[in-house]
Order: C-alpha cells, then structure tokens, then sequence
C-alpha cells in the first residue's frame, strides 16, 4: 500500500531550487553505493587510517574497513569518559597513535589520523598532537582528517574536507609535464577523450589509480596542472594552487555536447594544443543514445543523484532522446544545473522530484515487495541504486558517482549499460547493500 508521501514527492513545477525539500530528520537507505571517507582514503597506497572516536561512531567505520577487507589498515583508538573529563585527550591520540605503530606487522609511510566531533567541542590542541607525532615518528607523513557528522550543513562537508586532507602530504616540488586528475574517488576511463586530450599533447597523465607506491602519490606534486570534474573537490584544487602553485582546471561533468565542447576548449588551452575534432566522436555517442531509445522503448525510467552529481544535465539528455524519465530522486541538485531544471520545469512540468532522505520515503511502500522486475507491474528501468531501491527494480544501471564514465565516450558507455541493464534482471538487495562501488567486497 503506498503511503502518504506528498511531502517527499513533488511534481518539479512546484519544486524549489536547488533544494526541493525542508531540512529536518533524515533517512538513510540501503543503498550503499557511494563511498565514505573510509574508502577514499584507501586510495592513497602504504597509508594507514587511525579513527579516534567514541565506540558508537567507530562503529560504522570499522564496518566499512571490514568489508572492504582492508582491516589490516585500519585501526581505531576508542574515547572513554574520563578521556573527556580528564582532559587528556592529547595524550591519548599520541599515546594511541604509538601503541598502533609499535604493534603493527608493517611500516606504514602515512598515517590518516580521524578526529571527531568531541574533539571539536573539547577544543584539543591539534597543533601539539601533530607536532608531536612528527618529531616521535620522522619517517612517517601524517594527515588530519575528520570525521565530524555535525559539520554535514555549515562550512565545508566532511566530503570536501576529505578532498583537501587527501592531498594534503604533498610538498612542493619542481613541475613536470604531468597533469592529475584531482577529487574523484573512481577511475577515470583511460579510453575517455579527456585522458587521450591529455596524453596526446605529450603529458603524463596521473590520478590515484596509476599510483602503485606512496612515493607515486608524492610525486603527484610535480604535475603542472590539476583537473577537476567534482565539485567536491574544488577546494582541494584551490589549496593546492595556493600552496603549492599548482594551476586547476574545472571541467564539470555534463552530458551536454555543447558544455562538452566548451569543456575541451578549455582543456586544450591549459595544455597549449589544438583541441581534437569530437565531431566523429559526437556522432557515436549520438547512435548510441539512439540505439539505447530504440531498445528500451517507453519503459519508465528514473534516475537518481547517486548516479552523478549532474544528474539534471543527465535527466535533460534522456529527455531529448525521447526516453521516458518520469521520476528524478533526489534532495538537492548542482548549482550549475540550474538552467538545466528550468528546461525540464518548462517542458515536463509534471516530472516528479521524490527525495530520498526525508522520513516518508522509509514506509513509501507497505507489505511484501511486488516489484520483482517486470512480473506483478510494469518494468521500470532505474539508473542508480537510489532509484532502483525505491522504484523496487531488479532491472538498474549499478553505477554510482558516475563511474568514471566522462565526456562522449562516458555517454556511448552509459548508453550501452542502460540497454544491459533493461535486458538483464540483476539481484538488487544484494547488489545494493555493498558498500563502496567499485570496491572489493567480502559480502
């Protein structure tokens, strides 16, 4: 039985931007397909993370680390009572910190240091701790992280601040002919034509991924020119410039040929080349969103904000090529994909908005579920584990943060997952309940 969700679902007419819907009490789904701080900060190689926090918050952590199968580099240094009464929580991090090092059976070359919100509250001395450990353990680089819940809606989000502390080790060094991809947690395909634009103007082309060593993700630092497709990460590419003189380049992830275009225009500039002639390219991206259409026919589909953080540009691209979107999830929406929800609001003024975060989307259905891919209802084509758990499909695109998948060779790609995924049932609860996509599972 479907419960009353007007609150959480609103035809985009009425909706406000860029957030649809009132701040209050959240839900959180099971769809646990984006990363948190815990995966991204495995991605710097020979590091160690250390989460100092409370044992209810380290719950949630440990969790994830164990899931990944990444306990080995992880370790935890528990808040009891006295260490907030006593004042002593500066020697308990220090104090942590070598009881960790001293037990471990390798050399980490980094540590990740977690704070929490405590430390906030009890205003402890970070620049003793740091200090400290630095002179105890010379060969050792150490990172302050956070892992402060209570800062998700002032300031900086603790996903932003993840992307600065994640390059924060870097030091200063001469430039090279190389240029890194900054800010975003998946592998950029090396088939994209923004790594071929870069390698094909004779740079070297680096993101995490291509690091095989701590001594890799050091070098990092002697790159010309940062790109950034995220806006989580522009403030990580504002610090480094600052720091370390290290020019930045914005290419925001769309799926507008036109923005595209503007895109590499920008990017051949940086690089000082010509930039490419995409018009073959277009072309193919163009057949494959057609061959898609073709394909999947009128099939409802809907989208969700874990699939990218563009998701109107995306929403907006479907709906040119005729597909059916008849439902975007999401609780707000990119600053700069403001004209794109002007353009949906003025052509398909009844197109729903439903949140995934407000309380009423927990009972959005009631009972068993009747959705098992197209036998008790009509098949509905998700894209994005978001949308799919809450449209009960077993028939999704299983891509979150946009997978990677950028520019006309990202939508060629896409095209040919949305035409898998609507011949294809896939087991949904198991698939959607693993943390991390694109990480190593144990469930």
């Amino acid at each position: 039985m479907l419960l009353n969700v007007k609150e959480a679902k609103v035809p985009i007419r009425e909706a406000r931007f860029p957030a649809p819907f009132q701040e209050g009490l959240e839900y959180s789904s099971p769809a646990r397909g984006t990363w948190n701080i815990v995966h991204t900060g495995m991605l710097i190689p020979e590091a160690h993370q250390i989460f100092v926090c409370a044992l209810g918050c380290l719950r949630g952590v440990v969790l994830t680390a164990a899931e990944m199968n990444a306990l080995d580099r992880y370790s935890a240094i528990q808040i009891r009572e006295e260490n907030v009464l006593d004042g002593g929580m500066e020697e308990l991090m220090i104090e942590g910190v070598a009881d960790v090092l001293a037990k471990l059976d390798y050399r980490p070359r980094a540590i990740l240091l977690f704070i929490s919100c405590q430390h906030f509250f009890l205003a402890y001395d970070k620049e003793l701790v740091f200090r400290t450990l630095r002179e105890r353990f010379p060969d050792i680089k150490f990172a302050d992280c956070y892992m402060i819940p209570t800062l998700r809606k002032s300031g900086l989000t603790p996903d932003q601040k993840m992307r600065i502390q994640m390059y924060s080790m870097w030091e200063k060094r001469e430039k090279k002919k190389k240029v890194n991809l900054i800010g975003s947690n998946l592998r950029t395909s090396p088939s994209s034509e923004l790594v071929q634009m870069v390698e094909n103007a004779g740079y070297a082309f680096w993101d995490l991924y291509r690091c095989r060593t701590f001594d890799d993700y050091m070098d990092m630092a002697e790159a010309k020119l940062n790109i950034v497709y995220e806006p989580l990460a522009l403030m990580a590419a504002e610090e480094l410039k600052k720091r370390l003189g290290q020019e930045y380049l914005y290419l925001s992830f769309s799926f507008d040929f036109d923005e595209l275009e503007d895109n590499y225009r920008k990017l051949a500039a940086a690089l000082e080349t010509e930039k490419p002639d995409f018009s073959g390219l277009q072309k193919k991206a163009d057949e494959a969103m057609l061959r898609a259409k073709e394909v999947i026919g009128d099939t409802p589909v809907a989208v969700d904000y874990t699939f990218t953080f563009r998701i109107l540009s995306f929403a907006r691209m479907l709906l040119e090529y005729g597909f059916r979107v008849t439902e975007i999830y999401a609780d707000a929406f990119a600053a700069e994909d403001e004209e794109n929800f002007r353009w949906i609001r003025e052509h398909f003024p009844d197109m729903i908005i439903s949140a995934t975060n407000r309380p009423e989307m927990r009972f959005l259905y009631h009972g068993d579920d009747a959705g098992d891919g197209g036998t008790k209802r009509q098949r509905v084509l998700a894209v994005g584990q978001k949308a799919a758990y809450f449209t009960r499909t077993d028939y999704f695109v299983n891509v979150a943060e946009s997978g990677g998948y950028y520019g006309y060779d990202g939508i060629i790609r896409i095209a040919d997952l949305m035409i898998d995924a609507w011949k294809n049932k896939k087991d949904r609860k198991s698939i959607i309940q693993k943390k991390g996509y694109g990480c190593e599972s144990c469930l």
